[in-house]
């Protein structure tokens, strides 16, 4: 639910424009008070938003459904009516773009609200070593993602037991897995000191993760997501008692995912008409199981690559073009 608008209107994200609050489309009236009170963060949840749409469709890029939609009012569209492991990873992604914008914010002195991380020093960090450059502040991305995204789940009053508390539950578990999952991975990073980089000093600090170790990270939580469903107390239950109930890190889902096969306006379903296969793959990305069983056309392309690189002294690299001709396929 989060930032999935800051995308479809990039003009109002630019930095020095204030954002007009009431005009962004999504926002519940939850996140539009927050919105008021801290106009100069939307641009930067707007670039967690668009870097959690690249993650998503990176490692997408060779399943069925590839992050992609038939419905363009929204970011991820219809898919997300369903509460499949789908949604289950784009909320979570979503929440994680908005800590990682937010706390790398802080640390370049671009909020007034936050600074540097402030972050207490590990124990096990060597004693002759200093801690404290600006680090990213994590703690401050952590709580600000979970007050403006989770705001809209957390405003609504569903029946208990019913299939939109269920929903809601689903949501708030899926947002602080990403939120998790960001704050997880960040790491401590140093710096030598010393005469000509001796290193007999070294100052440390602590340091958001690339973005693409927390895809990576969601991605894995989505292949041992869980299947849940709402109970009559209103608490989310494993359907399947044989598995570990899942952590705070932990993915679940409430409706089992469509097939994503055919185009379907319904469920959001784009199909894989047209999508290129790899032949020789037995897996997701293979043409058996992308082409959904319906066969696939074969096709030549010219794809053309620097090759023969020499270096000439001094200082460039010269290099030919090869152009080569290979075999590509689509699904029918």
């Amino acid at each position: 639910s989060l930032a999935m608008n800051p995308i479809q209107r990039p003009e109002m994200y630019i930095i020095g424009a204030q954002p007009v609050c009431s005009q962004l489309p999504g926002l519940s009236p939850g996140q539009r008070k927050l919105c008021q009170l801290y106009q100069e963060h939307m641009v930067f949840i707007g670039e967690g938003a668009r870097s959690a749409i690249k993650e998503c469709q990176y490692q997408f890029r060779q399943r069925r459904w590839n992050c992609s939609t038939v419905d363009n009012t929204s970011v991820f569209g219809r898919v997300m009516k369903i509460g499949s492991r789908e949604t289950a990873f784009t909320y979570a992604v979503s929440a994680a773009g908005v800590v990682n914008a937010i706390s790398r914010a802080c640390r370049e002195g671009e909020l007034s609200s936050c600074g540097c991380s402030r972050t207490a020093r590990p124990k096990d960090l060597p004693r002759d070593w200093l801690w404290g450059g600006c680090g990213d502040n994590v703690e401050y991305g952590y709580r600000f993602a979970k007050e403006f995204v989770d705001a809209k789940e957390r405003e609504k009053n569903y029946v208990r037991g019913s299939d939109e508390q269920a929903r809601m539950l689903m949501n708030l578990q899926n947002n602080e897995a990403g939120r998790r999952a960001v704050y997880k991975l960040a790491d401590v990073a140093c710096k030598c000191h010393g005469v000509s980089g001796s290193c007999s000093l070294k100052t440390c600090w602590l340091q958001l993760a690339d973005f693409r170790k927390v895809g990576d990270l969601l991605k894995e939580k989505y292949d041992s997501a869980a299947a849940m469903r709402i109970s009559r107390k209103g608490k989310l239950e494993l359907v399947n008692n044989r598995f570990n109930m899942p952590t705070q890190e932990d993915l679940v889902y409430v409706d089992p995912s469509p097939d994503y096969c055919l185009r379907n306006e319904t469920t959001g379903s784009l199909g894989t008409q047209g999508r290129l296969c790899n032949k020789t793959s037995e897996g997701m990305d293979g043409c058996e199981l992308m082409c959904c069983g319906r066969g696939y056309d074969q096709f030549k392309s010219v794809q053309v690559e620097r090759c023969h690189c020499k270096f000439h002294w001094c200082c460039y690299v010269k290099c030919k073009k090869c152009t080569e001709i290979v075999d590509q396929y689509v699904c029918k």
